[in-house]
């Protein structure tokens, strides 16, 4: 039984559409979970009590691993690094430092949470200060990445490519699929106004 020319074109299309859309729908699974969770945890911010816990630490850096006078700029030094990740735990990686005179200040902003520390140039004491909100705060930073790194926005930007390919895949396959289904394009069609009338009868600029 031979098939017509339509039908084989349709065929076609139908197997490779299907291929890309379970392929990014398998990529996309587990990262949508994750942004609908957290959608709703944003989307509730307010209602949901948030109790951060401050931890504090003091040393004296040694003389032999202080910044120089000269130096006004730029990451801190890497055996100072080294010394404050083996003797305090601290990771400050290669943030630039705000210098002056008397201070070296270095912010260490981090997804759910911040910290910071402070070194006084002529006696070496240091100050460090770290502030975790939580999980569900982390979660969430993790959902806008706030202070995620360079990785992670290389996986929003991904994650998101990969969800236009589900999303226009599962479009061109309602497409072809709408004939025998005809609810089909109401539904689409419900989905496009609904949030429409809200933008312009609930939400004002």
């Amino acid at each position: 039984m031979s098939h017509s020319p339509v039908s084989g074109h349709r065929n076609f299309w139908l197997r490779h559409l299907h291929q890309w859309h379970w392929i990014s729908s398998a990529l996309c699974l587990v990262g949508m979970l994750l942004f609908a969770v957290t959608g709703i945890t944003l989307n509730h911010a307010a209602r949901i009590e948030a109790r951060p816990t401050i931890t504090e630490r003091e040393a004296v850096v040694p003389d032999a691993l202080l910044p120089p006078p000269s130096q006004q700029a730029g990451a801190l030094p890497t055996g100072l690094r080294a010394w404050l990740s083996d003797q305090l735990g601290i990771a400050t990686g290669a943030h630039e430092a705000e210098w002056s005179t008397d201070e070296i200040y270095l912010g260490l902003p981090r997804p759910g949470g911040d910290a910071w520390l402070s070194i006084d140039r002529a006696t070496g004491e240091l100050f460090y200060e770290r502030t975790d909100r939580g999980w569900v705060a982390w979660l969430n930073d993790l959902h806008k990445g706030r202070n995620t790194g360079t990785a992670w926005r290389w996986f929003l930007d991904i994650f998101a490519v990969a969800c236009l390919v589900f999303c226009i895949t599962g479009l061109f396959l309602l497409h072809l699929h709408g004939r025998q289904r005809p609810a089909t394009w109401p539904l689409v069609g419900l989905g496009l106004v609904a949030p429409l009338l809200l933008i312009i009868l609930f939400i004002h600029s």
